[in-house]
Parts: C-alpha cells; structure tokens; sequence
C-alpha cells in the first residue's frame, strides 16, 4: 500500500477520512498469527519484507503473499523455497520465477532503480555456487549488474588471477568459499573496493560446517573485508546492494 496515494485519494475526495485512517491504520504491519508483515519496510529500508521460505507450509507462503500483493507489493523476494512454493506464488504473481540452483522465488511488477556499478561474486568451489546465487539473485532483484565468477579458489591460485579484469571492475565484491575460507582475504589483498566474504558449511569434517571458514574471514589480514553468516548470500547481496547505492549514481525508478 502506498502511502502518498491514499493521501492523494483523499484530497482528490476519492476516499473519506475514516477510509484513510483505515488504510493507513493497517498499512504499517498486519499481524496474520504466523506472521507479521511489515508493509513500511521499503519505504524506510529500500527494499519490501523478504520471505524466509524455509519452514513455512505453501499455506503461509500463500498467505503472507497475497496480503503483501493486497496491499501494493510489488516486488516480492522469497528466498530458502522450492519449486511448489513458487507454483503457488505464480498463482497471485503471474510474472513469478524460481531460481532453483539457490531455491528462490522473485517477482518484478515495478523494477528497483538500476545501479551502474558492477558487483562480482567469486565463488572458491563449484559446491559454493548455490549461495554466491542466492547473493547474485538478490543483487539483481534489488536493481544490480552481477558478474559471476565462479570456481577461482586458492588451491589453484593462477584461475583468480587470471580474473583480475573482473576484481578491477567491480564496485563490490563477494568472495564465498567453503574448507579454509582463504578466497576472502587473497580478494581483499588484490583491490581498493569493499569485499563482503561469505563462509559456507562446504568442507571435510574439521570445516565444522562454515566455523573454520567464518574464523579465517574474521581473522584476514587484508583490508577492508568484511563477514556475512555461514551461507549468508542473501545478506552478502543486500549488503552489497546498499554499498554500491552509495555510488549515487541510480536511475529514475521506472513506472
């Protein structure tokens, strides 16, 4: 629901007073019992209430989606999901689709203004590629170039570096990467820009699932790296969806 179009309604004398309040009574968040949507958040954070797929039945997905498209969402963004969930969604969205590497379902009726910088997603391993994807998606839904990067770890140092064309033009970076989570600081020794180093649970018994990783990212000696969660891509491409805004450099919203 949008805000300045109900104020707008009722100075056009579309709507009365108490329509208004009752609209914007409920605009800021609806309680459903298993969930509470949060109708503001674009407004205050940029972006709409993402879905945590994982765990809910199709009946919440279904029900905390058609609120959100009730009430003027839409983009929607639901991520951790799988293909049922999306075939429900494209129920209520028509332009719905699934992204099943990384398990997450979009939906684009007003794209986001575009960002001219570029982010990079470097992936150490092949078995890093679902969640460099759940941070690719992400960046993409949230009005951004991506260039993947894919299979460049250390154990053979010369595939990364024969990619610095790429490191030299992005405006981000997300470095993943399983076992010893080593890609992260090697990145962040290589460029100027901001690198978001995401650890995951890939890896031998003693990687105990990502901690090996997440202490060696939190430990680099390399400037200007910064830890996301084990698995964390969604929060590796907000995050550098919000870095390269900064730029200042988007395009008009498109209508």
């Amino acid at each position: 629901m949008d805000v300045k179009k109900t104020l707008l309604n009722f100075k056009n004398g579309d709507i009365s007073i108490d329509e208004a309040a009752n609209e914007l009574r409920y605009m800021p968040i609806e309680d459903l019992q298993y969930a509470v949507i949060d109708y503001n958040r674009e407004l205050r954070a940029g972006c709409p209430e993402v879905i945590y797929g994982e765990g809910k039945s199709l009946g919440q997905i279904r029900g905390i989606v058609s609120n959100m498209k009730r009430n003027g969402a839409e983009n929607i963004l639901i991520t951790r999901t799988g293909e049922e969930a999306h075939l429900a969604v494209k129920e209520i969205y028509p332009n719905a689709k699934y992204h099943p590497i990384c398990g997450i379902v979009t939906a684009l009726g007003n794209p986001f203004p575009k960002n001219k910088g570029l982010i990079a997603v470097f992936s150490a391993g092949t078995v890093d590629v679902p969640v460099c994807e759940e941070a690719a998606i992400t960046a993409e839904f949230l009005g951004n170039d991506v260039e993947r990067v894919y299979d460049v770890g250390v154990a053979g140092l010369h595939r990364l570096l024969s990619r610095l064309d790429k490191i030299k033009a992005a405006n981000v970076i997300i470095a993943v990467a399983g076992m010893e989570g080593a890609l992260a600081s090697v990145v962040g020794g290589l460029t100027d820009k901001p690198v978001i180093a995401v650890p995951t649970s890939a890896g031998y018994g003693a990687n105990l699932g990502g901690l090996a990783a997440l202490l060696t990212m939190l430990n680099s000696c390399a400037s200007g790296v910064g830890v996301v969660n084990i698995d964390n891509g969604f929060g590796a491409g907000y995050l550098a969806n919000n870095i390269n805004k900064l730029s200042g450099c988007n395009e008009q919203k498109q209508k």
